[in-house]
């Protein structure tokens, strides 16, 4: 039986909801990507250490991976690396047919003023691979067209015109019916709106901070909407799985109730309000609405008040009596309560951070359950977090912060 399903909600548009009970830590979606693509500029002088097809890290002399050096096999016209002859086989029908590996060593060749900038040599890496997935694979760039998304942001408005004239310049895509800046510009914004990053494992970080292998359209897992305070988050494993190196995993964080929406959280849960409003405007078009931003919403409504009270009480203190200063001491007082969230009311969503985020410093991932395992169905009581790897026994007072050995 589906866990989730598939509706239309009012102000929100599609969005996935529970066709049953969840419980925390289940497995709700693995996905596979129909598209990836490096997120490494065009003009990058080295090659990136990892397969260029799946994604796998590659050995190097200080490095432990389990692919080895001997195995390691380029494209016969390009600088393509990939973990295996059978990778490069798979990829020479897919990722990289003949007309990918064309276009984009001209691009190499002769990168213009006009891709100077490494944002826009990345967006020529992501329409590459969606022409190509349009000529190797018609059904998924059919999926593709199907995602949310029809318009880029003002400042990003001439990407479309400006990418479409090079690429046509360079090598059309064979065989792709309507190749025209509109559908440029269509399938840039379905790469804003819907692509996952995929992260590099926590013990390859660099200064302890997760940077991005791959970029991939994962098509079932963009059907979530976000929420600021999620009850299901995401978890990859590159370099961990045998085969599917970047699939990823959606779990339930805690119980979720049949009918209820299933949301994800786009960015780490720790930002302000001002920050989470802003970048879901500038990057996803839209504000948010969910409970945290309604609270937090009144908290910046209540501090300009307070400012400004406490503008109007210095300009009167000197004509203000005893008693009067005390009736004023009380009623700060009983402000002070309502600004600090002293009451539940203030700040209901408290509980959420005390138990689902990661308290490893500079951190700020979500905790979610690990799955059952075996034939006992009853939830986990230890605690994975979906960026460092940390497990976590959960505590019910929340007064132990004991981290677990690997």
């Amino acid at each position: 039986m589906e866990v989730m399903k598939a509706v239309e909600i009012e102000g929100r548009g599609r969005a996935l909801v529970a066709s049953q009970s969840l419980y925390g830590g289940q497995i709700i979606l693995t996905d596979s990507p129909i598209l990836l693509y490096s997120p490494y500029p065009l003009s990058s002088s080295s090659h990136p250490p990892y397969c260029s097809n799946c994604f796998t890290h590659l050995q190097t002399s200080s490095s432990s991976s389990s692919t080895s050096t001997s195995t390691l096999v380029s494209c016969p016209s390009c600088p393509f690396l990939c973990c295996s002859p059978d990778c490069l086989t798979h990829a020479l029908s897919s990722s990289h047919s003949p007309w990918a590996c064309s276009v984009l060593s001209l691009l190499r060749a002769s990168l213009p003023l006009s891709l100077s900038h490494s944002d826009r040599q990345v967006q020529a890496r992501f329409l590459v691979a969606a022409y190509n997935l349009a000529i190797v694979s018609p059904s998924h760039f059919q999926i593709l067209l199907s995602l949310q998304g029809t318009a880029l942001p003002s400042f990003d408005s001439d990407a479309p015109a400006l990418l479409h004239s090079l690429i046509s310049s360079l090598s059309p895509p064979p065989g792709v019916a309507g190749f025209s800046v509109e559908l440029t510009a269509a399938l840039l914004a379905k790469d804003k709106l819907n692509a996952f990053g995929l992260m590099e494992p926590p013990a390859l970080a660099l200064g302890g901070q997760r940077s991005v292998r791959a970029y991939g359209i994962y098509p079932k897992a963009s059907f979530f909407n976000h929420d600021c305070l999620p009850n299901a988050c995401r978890f990859d494993y590159v370099d961990t799985a045998s085969h599917r190196n970047t699939d990823i995993t959606i779990r339930v964080i805690h119980d979720v109730p049949e009918g209820r929406e299933i949301c994800l959280s786009y960015f780490p849960v720790n930002e302000t309000y001002a920050d989470r409003q802003k970048r879901l405007l500038e990057d996803y078009g839209f504000t948010c609405d969910c409970d945290r931003c309604r609270v937090e919403a009144n908290w910046k409504d209540e501090d300009d008040d307070d400012e400004q009270e406490q503008e109007q009480e210095q300009d009167d203190e000197a004509q203000v009596m005893d008693e009067d200063q005390d009736e004023q001491m009380i009623g700060s007082e009983n402000e002070n309560k309502v600004v600090d969230g002293g009451g539940e009311n203030d700040f209901p969503h408290a509980y959420f951070f005390l138990r689902y985020m990661c308290s490893r410093e500079n951190c700020w991932g979500t905790l979610a359950p690990l799955p059952p395992s075996g034939s006992d169905s009853s939830p986990s009581t230890i605690m994975e977090c979906n960026v460092c790897g940390n497990l976590k026994k959960a505590e019910e007072d929340f007064n132990s912060d004991e981290d677990m050995d690997d």
